[in-house]
C-alpha cells in the first residue's frame, strides 16, 4: 500500500474514523506533516481543526532519546527513568528546555492566531503522517493527557509494529491503516513525502 500523498491518506484516515463523527472531535494534527493528514480527517469527520504542538526534549549527544516533553502551555512532562540513568544536569535540562520553548513560541506565532480549543473533556484525535519509532506522538500523547481530554485517540496512515504497541498503552484508541513489518521509514508509504514548508502549513489551517 502506497498512498499519492498525505491529502490522500488522510481521506482514508478519516473513513475509518467515522464512528467519532458524533463526539465532534478535536482533530489536531502534528506539523508539519501531520496537518495534511489531519485537515483530510477533518474533511470527512466535522469536529474542529488545528495543531498540537509539542517538541520532544532529546538528550544534548542523543536528540532522539526524549528525557522530557514539552508543550505549548509550559506542560512539562519528564522521563525521570532517562534523565536518571543519563546523568543529566539540571542546568543542561534548562538549556535543552530553552531551545525548544523558543522553537515552540515561533511556531505557535506561524500556525495559530489565536488560543486553542481546551482538550479537557474533549474526544481528540492525534493525527500524523505515521510513525517509525513513535517518540514525537509519545511525547504529544503526554502532553495531551495532562490536559484531560475524555477520549485520546491517536490516527495514522502507517505505522511500524513497534512503534504501534509503543503507542497503544499511551492512548485510548490507535488506528493505524497499515502495520507493515518492514517500515524502513515513514515515506516509503507515500509518492509524495514533500517536506512541508510553514506556508504550507499555514494555508492548510486556515
Amino acid at each position: 500500500m502506497v498512498y499519492p500523498d498525505r491529502t490522500a491518506a488522510g481521506h482514508a484516515l478519516g473513513a475509518a474514523l467515522t464512528h467519532l463523527r458524533d463526539a465532534n472531535p478535536l482533530v489536531l494534527g502534528l506539523p508539519r506533516g501531520g496537518v495534511p493528514v489531519a485537515a483530510s480527517v477533518h474533511a470527512e469527520i466535522g469536529g474542529e481543526l488545528d495543531v498540537l504542538l509539542v517538541r520532544k526534549l532529546g538528550l544534548p549527544w542523543q536528540p532522539e532519546l526524549a528525557m522530557a516533553a514539552l508543550g505549548e502551555d509550559g506542560t512539562v512532562v519528564r522521563n525521570e527513568h532517562v534523565i536518571a540513568r543519563s546523568g543529566i544536569t539540571a542546568d543542561a535540562f534548562a538549556e535543552v528546555e530553552a531551545a525548544e520553548r523558543t522553537e515552540l513560541a515561533r511556531r505557535r506565532s506561524l500556525f495559530r492566531d489565536g488560543e486553542r480549543a481546551s482538550l479537557t473533556d474533549r474526544t481528540v484525535i492525534l493525527v500524523d503522517d505515521g510513525m517509525a519509532t513513535g517518540a514525537t506522538v509519545v511525547a504529544a500523547c503526554q502532553v495531551a493527557r495532562a490536559q484531560a481530554p475524555a477520549r485520546l485517540v491517536v490516527a495514522v496512515p502507517v505505522s511500524s509494529p513497534e512503534a504501534a504497541n509503543r503507542i497503544a498503552s499511551e492512548c485510548d484508541e490507535l488506528v493505524s491503516l497499515w502495520t507493515p513489518d518492514d517500515l524502513g521509514g515513514v515515506g516509503m508509504a507515500y509518492s509524495d513525502f514533500h517536506q512541508l514548508a510553514d506556508e504550507e502549513v499555514i494555508e492548510l489551517l486556515r
